[in-house]
């Protein structure tokens, strides 16, 4: 559904298609601190997804905060839509 928090309703439609265009980030963190992101679609390459995994980390890492100590990003999930969840190790994420 269309909400003005998410950015999918806007007056400025030219602004709102060139952020898209440009690659802008939406991700989702409920109370649990569990981070619900989109990194790809169906039609991209292994590497196009590995890419878009790496930059979506160290997005979350630049906006971690001060305040927070010890391990970050304990566990990573990679999963389609409706299917389980592939658990991929935070340090090898690095190396792709």
């Amino acid at each position: 559904m269309p909400n003005a928090k998410t950015g999918t309703v806007t007056f400025d439609v030219a602004k709102a298609v060139s952020e898209v265009k440009q690659g802008k980030i939406d991700f989702k963190v409920d109370k649990t601190g569990i981070v619900h992101a989109s990194i790809g679609k169906v039609s991209f390459t292994d590497t196009m997804i590995a890419q878009n995994a790496k930059e979506f980390l160290a997005t979350i890492n630049k906006l971690k905060p001060a305040a927070a100590k010890g391990t970050y990003i304990k566990s990573i999930y990679l999963s389609s839509t409706m299917s389980r969840g592939i658990k991929i190790d935070p340090k090898t994420i690095e190396e792709i």
